[in-house]
């Protein structure tokens, strides 16, 4: 009967392993077309003169805040292992989190596509399908976090762009602004003084400790002030707008994803822009700042996903030499 047993775990566990492979190729593959896609609407010399547009050092320092970015959300993975009590190597996490993330922000869906990725590295040490699952809802809220942080005091310090970009009145602004500050404050109340898990109906939410939370926020919040200087960089280029404007609209932008019929994506950065800039030629800032924050994490996140896939192939998984050991000791 244990044999059995056995077998059926060994069953579902090569099922669930095929189908994270069968995804993760799928992501992999999108992620390559859509790298393609991108690059085939320009001619290598659009490509070429919009980057060359750009001064070296402001390209420079776009491309170390965008670095800084990805690096805040590595973080956000070693506090996710952290908060599920799975904690890791961060020289482990680092390279799972940026092949997720460098992947997953091109393909779009990136809570999906990343999650199947990051699957695929935190299950070779050891991690369940409902661990992983965890992560990613961790991961999601310390990007939300910081959202409604940052962008709780864009709304209050520039409610006069938070007007134009959303199209409601400074009522509902400031509305929406208590309501995103309020959210943030629940979040480190609950989990200063909630232990037990919270169940609505299916679902059940566990507060990490407080001080893991607070991190959340600050990781946040500094990986989308990041984000808004690698943006702030490439524009320096045709205008010299400030860095705080920059990051106003930008957050508020993203805020307004969540309140109204704004665009995610390249219509969020255009309206960025177009607000900014109304008059001025920024075809060349944006296909630059496309190609750090996007293009180039695509790319290094495709070839780091197949040679960790090698890797993988030529060394067996921490479950897997588990399982080999006691076949050995068995025998």
């Amino acid at each position: 009967m244990g044999q059995e047993s056995g077998s059926a775990r060994q069953e579902r566990r090569e099922t669930r392993r095929r189908w994270t492979l069968i995804t993760t190729v799928l992501s992999v593959a999108l992620g390559g077309y859509l790298l393609y896609r991108t690059l085939s609407g320009y001619s290598y010399g659009d490509l070429r003169n919009a980057v060359a547009a750009i001064p070296g050092s402001r390209l420079a320092a776009a491309g170390a805040f965008a670095a800084g970015s990805y690096l805040c959300l590595t973080v956000g993975d070693w506090l996710a292992l952290r908060a599920i009590g799975r904690p890791l190597a961060y020289r482990y996490v680092i390279l799972a989190a940026f092949v997720a993330l460098g992947i997953g922000h091109s393909i779009g869906l990136s809570g999906l596509s990343s999650a199947a990725i990051r699957y695929r590295f935190y299950a070779r040490r050891g991690l369940t399908l409902a661990e992983s699952a965890k992560m990613v809802v961790f991961c999601g809220l310390t990007v939300a976090l910081g959202l409604m942080a940052l962008g709780a005091g864009a709304l209050l310090l520039e409610p006069g762009l938070a007007q134009e970009i959303t199209g409601l009145g400074r009522p509902a602004v400031t509305a929406v602004a208590l309501a995103c500050l309020a959210g943030v404050a629940l979040y480190l109340v609950g989990a200063a003084f909630v232990r037990k898990p919270l169940t609505i109906r299916r679902w059940s939410i566990e507060f990490p400790r407080l001080p893991l939370a607070a991190a959340q926020v600050a990781v946040g919040s500094v990986n989308f002030a990041l984000v808004s200087a690698c943006l702030h960089q490439v524009l320096t280029a045709v205008s010299d707008v400030a860095y705080l404007g920059v990051a106003s609209v930008f957050v508020i932008a993203n805020a307004a994803v969540l309140v109204t019929n704004v665009p995610g994506g390249v219509g969020v950065i255009e309206s960025v822009v177009v607000h900014l800039l109304p008059k001025t030629d920024v075809i060349g800032p944006l296909l630059a700042f496309r190609f750090v924050y996007f293009l180039v994490p695509l790319g290094l996140g495709l070839a780091l996903f197949a040679a960790a896939e090698i890797a993988f192939r030529r060394k067996p998984s921490a479950p897997r030499r588990q399982e080999l050991r006691a076949r050995e000791s068995a025998t």
